[in-house]
């Protein structure tokens, strides 16, 4: 296993387990900081959006043509971008809207006399894990095909799974009385993004070629944008308004750009 590798497996392990740096924020906040998960989650869509977009799928297209000759090699590779975007909307549709975990939560608005809360957070534990491991692969392979994109990517995810520790930690907080049980929850449903990677990584592997790369970066773009339009920008603005997403999302491509500008 060679470095690039190994890197990208710790990238996609602490951009899964950063579920907890939101369980933290539950447990020494008392509300919410919207303006920050505002901005956050709009500089996460800035770097998806732009690192899909401008390299990965990009790449997915270099290779594919060279294998695969200009025309079908681009129309392959548009099936895999938007093939991406068909299977992490096919996830989204499974999960019901009030256990989704990119709806918007704050940590004042759970309703602390419910009986359904351990409920609520072990669906949402379970929604998060099924959301986190496409989102794996996508960090994984992202990561594997440069280490110059691997920190901003790692970064997006992590702030965008912050209220996503939020959303799985309070309820059942509240509904236990135990700190240590609500982030073990928060935290083990973060374990969804490197296991996608691993899972990911020893079913490719064995058959990995360019083709099966370029079709892989295609169909990791589409999941990105997916996301990106679906889930972080509409909760960036929900969370704060319409210029601060905006700030945050432009924000997000300039940090992306300059990364990728500085391994020319």
């Amino acid at each position: 296993m060679d470095n690039s590798i190994i890197l990208a497996f710790f990238v996609t392990l602490f951009a899964g387990l950063s579920t907890g740096i939101g369980s933290c924020i539950a447990f020494l906040t008392k509300h919410t900081n919207k303006r920050f998960l505002s901005i956050s989650l709009g500089f996460s869509a800035g770097v998806m959006i732009y690192v899909s977009m401008i390299e990965i799928f990009v790449k997915s297209k270099d290779l594919l043509t060279l294998q695969l000759g200009q025309k079908m090699g681009s129309f392959i590779t548009v099936f895999s971008f938007f093939g991406g975007m068909l299977f992490i909307a096919i996830i989204d549709k499974i999960i019901p809207e009030e256990e989704n975990p990119h709806e918007v939560k704050s940590v004042e608005d759970i309703d602390k006399k419910s009986k359904k809360l351990m409920r609520m957070g072990i669906v949402s534990a379970i929604a998060i894990g099924i959301h986190n491991f496409p989102e794996g692969l996508a960090t994984f392979v992202s990561a594997l095909q440069d280490a110059s994109i691997a920190i901003p990517i790692v970064i997006a995810i992590a702030l965008h799974n912050i209220p996503e520790g939020i959303a799985v930690s309070v309820p059942i907080y509240h509904a236990t009385g135990s700190k240590s049980k609500a982030f073990r929850y928060s935290f083990l449903s973060g374990l969804a993004e490197p296991l996608g990677a691993f899972i990911g990584y020893m079913l490719l592997m064995p058959i990995m070629n360019d083709t099966v790369s370029g079709i892989l970066f295609g169909f990791v773009a589409g999941i990105m944008v997916f996301i990106s339009f679906d889930e972080l920008l509409p909760a960036a603005k929900e969370y704060g308004n319409h210029h601060l997403s905006l700030y945050g999302l432009i924000s997000g491509m300039i940090v992306m750009a300059v990364s990728l500008l500085l391994f020319l």
